[in-house]
């Protein structure tokens, strides 16, 4: 099952990449989830978008205690989403279409249900099955007690106890335990999965949480509070970033290599920009997501720094940088530039405005919509990959007044409420006007969808020549026609206009001063909002050459 879209070896350096997460997509039974049918009926859209590449989140058989993240089988398709035909006929018509497909591969962990695990939990203590996973007694003396104080990511104990008085080992949800990945097992395991899905015709693999998977559990486990004080620079943090991941990843690239072309993959290691390099490198992923652009919030000198010291870690390592504003776990960008800043320091991440219920503080929309315009043409124009998440081609906004008796994320139970979770931005997109979920499905929806979505859907901007989808299509094509090279070169003017050219004569300007500025005297391709005569009005990107 190959594509003749597919025999460039580096199609993924400066791909424009489309996350869909499946079950708030599209729904073609009616059962109110996202399925693979769906997609396949989608693809004209996806077409028409032009984008080159769909990244694909986890639609593997599961319990959905993290949204999908948390694997009952790595080989298989949930039948709430479909079957593995299903599958099949996806990549075929996205092949057809010349878009190539990446999916998710979770290997820090497993789901509780995974075969593996339910062994692991009928087996005795100190049996063989419990060694794919990370098993351990409470401390001497106290064996009701946790092995150690350690959260999870989500919250609460990262340890949980089983039926005979042992503790598992979960960075994330209980029901997803971590994988021991000093044993030999889960290494080759892991192995056989990306040659199943590559030899299916996958294209490429995002990895989830790529820098977790080798822990130091040297005994005694440091405490809680001394875990911050574990250099995250050095590879010796005892959780995340050890340097003994990369023999993983290297086994992996050997694999993705055999094919023709060689399968890409691309690593979400949450590490300092230095670390990340070695996620990225040619003997191991071959990419790395940056997440710091979509942590910067909408000014000049955040926007530039990123950038700089992004494009020279990829010259460095010989890779190609990643840009990213939103995805299935951050609230939409068009909604957080339309914040004031963070009362509290840091970039604006919205989870305050979230806690409120989306009523406080008060989101311009507004100004957050021309901001998100602005900054993805900006993107769309810099040296690299994009990753784009699925409705903010229609500036969808984030939904932050979901009822508490409709929310599915374990952060919000794990947290107690302290958090109210990433459901706001996996709400199903709206496809029409109206309708019991807006063109989603022909039934509702499995996260409630506001009244005000109608006006945010294909159908409403699918005529109108200035609205974002149209912002979108325009900019995919006209940037498919001018990318090249890999490098830019900036025109300093002043500490407020970001401008820089591309080869053959490409300019790329965006003005984050309040005053409109003058353009030079170039044809302008594309604008991300009305010019006003040759000026380019604050929070606006203009393409010209």
């Amino acid at each position: 099952m190959t594509s003749p879209q597919t025999t460039d070896p580096d199609w993924w350096r400066q791909a424009v990449v489309y996350q869909i997460y499946p079950r708030s997509f599209a729904d073609a039974n009616g059962d109110g989830v996202g399925d693979l049918p769906g997609i396949i009926s989608r693809v004209p859209y996806l077409v028409a978008l032009g984008i080159d590449a769909v990244w694909l989140s986890p639609f593997y058989p599961s319990a959905l205690a993290d949204g999908g993240y948390d694997v009952d089988d790595y080989r298989n398709v949930d039948p709430r989403l479909g079957t593995l035909d299903d599958f099949d006929q996806l990549i075929e018509a996205l092949h057809a279409a010349g878009i190539k497909l990446i999916v998710d591969i979770v290997p820090n962990h497993t789901s509780d249900r995974h075969e593996w695990f339910v062994e692991a939990l009928e087996a005795a203590k100190g049996e063989p099955a419990r060694e794919r996973y990370i098993f351990r007694d409470g401390p001497d003396g106290a064996p009701d007690q946790p092995p150690s104080d350690w959260d999870s990511v989500f919250g609460g104990s990262a340890w949980a106890k089983t039926d005979d008085g042992q503790w598992y080992l979960h960075m994330f949800a209980a029901e997803q335990p971590d994988l021991n990945w000093r044993h030999p097992e889960v290494r080759a395991d892991f192995l056989e999965t990306l040659k199943f899905w590559s030899d299916r015709g996958v294209d490429g693999f995002r990895v989830d949480v790529a820098h977790a998977l080798v822990k130091d559990l040297s005994e005694p486990f440091p405490s809680k509070a001394s875990l911050p004080r574990q250099s995250e620079s050095n590879g010796k943090h005892p959780l995340w970033d050890q340097d003994g991941v990369h023999e993983i990843y290297r086994d992996w690239r050997n694999l993705l290599n055999t094919y023709d072309p060689p399968k890409s993959a691309v690593a979400e290691a949450f590490v300092p920009a230095a670390r990340r390099a070695r996620y990225a490198s040619a003997d191991g992923l071959g990419q790395a997501f940056n997440f710091d652009l979509l942590q910067a919030d909408f000014e000049y000198e955040k926007f530039r720094k990123v950038i700089e010291e992004n494009l020279a870690l990829a010259e460095e390592n010989g890779s190609s940088s990643t840009w990213v504003f939103s995805n299935h776990d951050v609230v939409r960008h068009a909604t957080r530039y339309g914040l004031p800043k963070n009362p509290k320091g840091g970039w604006q991440d919205g989870k305050d405005w979230l806690l409120s219920n989306g009523t406080e503080p008060t989101v311009d929309v507004a100004l957050g919509l021309r901001r998100a315009r602005a900054a993805t043409l900006l993107m769309l124009a810099l040296p690299g990959s994009a990753y784009l998440y699925q409705g903010e081609e229609l500036g969808l906004q984030e939904v932050g007044e979901l009822p508490a008796a409709n929310l599915q994320d374990p952060a919000y139970f794990r947290s107690k409420g302290a958090e109210k979770g990433r459901d706001g931005c996996r709400v199903p997109i709206p496809w029409t006007v109206e309708g019991l979920s807006f063109g989603f499905g022909p039934g509702g929806s499995h996260l409630v969808q506001p009244k005000w979505f109608g006006a945010y859907s294909v159908e409403a901007q699918d005529g109108d020549q200035e609205s974002t989808l149209s912002l979108y299509r325009k900019a995919l094509a006209v940037r498919r026609g001018l990318r090249t090279g890999n490098s830019l070169t900036w025109v300093d003017a002043t500490d407020w206009v970001l401008h820089f050219t591309r080869d053959g004569g490409w300019q790329c300007i965006t003005n984050f001063g309040a005053a409109p500025v003058e353009l030079p005297d170039a044809a302008v391709v594309l604008s991300s909002g009305p010019l006003e005569g040759d000026k380019l009005p604050s929070a606006t990107t203009a393409w010209l050459i």
